[in-house]
């Protein structure tokens, strides 16, 4: 969170040059953040996508004053992702479970 915290609220004159759409970014970002926390709580992966879409609007509402854009489309890709990192971790709990139990 601190990273993505930190590279979302850093005053920028333009882009840095990296390879893929910067909605791609935004979804791979909370991708990465759901996953870990969905596996280790797996009873509350709710709660804690909630939490990190809270987190991630409350980003998107202050970087206009840090000399950033907030934009629905980037909550939205955020949104994907958390979503995408979640399910990812409950499909490996899923099969991790299905496997351990025969």
């Amino acid at each position: 969170m601190i990273l993505i915290a930190s590279v979302s609220l850093f005053p920028l004159s333009e882009l840095p040059p990296i390879p893929g759409s910067d909605k791609t970014h935004h979804l791979i970002a909370y991708a990465v953040l759901a996953f870990p926390v969905s596996v280790a709580r797996p009873q509350r992966w709710l709660w804690g996508l909630v939490g990190f879409l809270l987190f991630s609007g409350a980003i998107e509402l202050v970087q206009p004053y840090v000399n950033r854009y907030g934009e629905w489309a980037d909550l939205f890709a955020n949104g994907l992702g958390l979503l995408i990192g979640a399910i990812s971790a409950q499909v490996l709990l899923y099969f991790n479970k299905k496997n351990l139990s025969g």
